[in-house]
């Protein structure tokens, strides 16, 4: 019906014209109501119910096997950091601890023994070298003065044959005369005397020579023996280098063992099974009499007074959202009540991304699917025991966007409107 119709309709009459404004300002009523709808309830924020509530809660579980005797807890119950969970069979890590101290008693008392050993024999030792390394003075001394008095009695025992030859020419040439009655048999008696004094003085010579050689021999099998002594004694030295190497050997295995007590210990000490935080039990799973497993879940604590807010936004949401920014929080259990918050990150990938098996969009018909972000959101004061927020509730978030000088990224320094860059050159 073309808009000339409609005003024929309209304009027959009084009454026509009547309707015609009265559609007229309905129009505009509608108009402006939905345009003052837009301005009042959706300019400048996004909202999604896809948000729940999360928190970093603590997996419970064990780090050694073991038997449970006592457990602690029920779910549901609150619980404070370092209160006792569980607590597991101690007897098997008791018995390893004693055994492991033994073992390092056992080391230290090796340690101490050799290092009482290494002491005497490096006393012992070092006295025999000392001993063995001073030759007495004299000895040296006496040795150098014999060799000085053998050094003289060879140049005496030069001029004594001298005086020997000479002795024994005039004997043969006295002796021919006295033959021939040309001397006097007291002449060849003096000559006589001369050859023997001359021949004695040399043998006395000789025989000086001979004791003297004799001591000196004496003197270099002392020397020689201290030599001796003394290398075996060098020889007995290296043994300490052994016997030092042993100590160290014992001292390494006394870490061996001092770390092998320490571990015994935490094990122990992993028998009793503490809160790490506080918060409230969640999912318990364990009994008395189970044999547990390290790794294996046996409840967890959610701390409900520091919850915060998970809204999975559409991609195309996105756009003026910024850290910082103020936000209304609804949960479905509690409604008419209103919980406010800030944007405190937005999640660095989609939903899809990290998910076990992210979408292959190269193979196959590809459909293009909206993609959601997770952002977080930190409560601006944490839920109160009257209205406490559960792990994983629903919840309807809205973000005021009008607010986009606050950065896009956490630790970012740039604001969303430095950072926009043209996407031509």
């Amino acid at each position: 019906m073309s808009p000339m119709e409609v005003r024929s309709i309209f304009s027959h009459g009084p009454m026509g014209r009547v309707r015609f404004w009265l559609v007229v300002v309905l129009v505009l009523v509608f108009a402006l109501g939905g345009v003052s709808y837009w301005w009042l309830f959706l300019k400048d924020r996004v909202t999604t119910d896809n948000a729940y509530v999360m928190a970093d809660s603590a997996r419970i579980s064990s780090r050694i096997p073991g038997t449970v005797v006592r457990v602690l807890v029920e779910n549901d119950q609150p619980v404070q950091v370092g209160q006792l969970l569980v607590e597991l069979d101690k007897t098997d890590y008791r018995v390893a601890l004693e055994k492991a101290e033994a073992s390092l008693a056992r080391v230290e008392a090796e340690i101490r023994a050799q290092e009482a050993l290494l002491a005497l024999t490096d006393r012992q030792t070092a006295a025999q070298v000392s001993a063995a390394s001073t030759v007495p003075p004299e000895t040296r001394d006496k040795r150098r003065e014999l060799i000085h008095r053998l050094q003289e009695l060879e140049k005496n025992r030069s001029a004594a044959m001298a005086d020997l030859s000479t002795a024994q020419k005039d004997k043969e040439r006295f002796q021919s005369l006295y033959d021939s009655g040309v001397i006097a048999e007291r002449q060849l008696d003096q000559v006589l005397t001369t050859y023997k004094k001359a021949r004695a003085q040399l043998e006395a010579i000789e025989a000086e020579m001979a004791a003297l050689r004799a001591s000196i021999q004496a003197l270099d099998k002392t020397l020689s023996r201290a030599r001796a002594q003394l290398e075996a004694v060098e020889s007995d030295r290296h043994q300490l280098e052994v016997q030092r190497h042993r100590l160290e050997s014992l001292r390494a295995q006394r870490r061996e063992a001092a770390a092998s007590v320490e571990a015994a210990r935490l094990n122990l000490s992993y028998c009793s099974i503490v809160a790490p935080i506080s918060g409230y039990i969640a999912q318990k799973s364990v009994q008395v009499g189970e044999q547990i497993q390290p790794g294996q879940p046996l409840m967890a604590i959610v701390p409900l007074d520091r919850v915060y807010v998970e809204a999975n936004f559409k991609e195309t949401q996105l756009r003026d959202v910024r850290i910082g920014q103020p936000v209304e929080i609804k949960a479905d259990m509690y409604p008419g009540q209103v919980f406010t918050g800030k944007v405190v990150g937005i999640r660095a990938g989609t939903g899809a991304a990290f998910s076990l098996l992210p979408p292959e969009n190269a193979t196959g018909n590809w459909i293009k699917v909206v993609q959601r972000i997770p952002v977080k959101i930190a409560l601006d004061s944490p839920p109160t025991e009257r209205l406490p927020l559960r792990l994983g509730a629903s919840l309807k978030v809205t973000i005021f966007t009008r607010d986009t000088q606050g950065p896009l990224l956490l630790g970012s320094t740039n604001t969303a409107h430095g950072s926009q860059q043209s996407p031509n050159p």
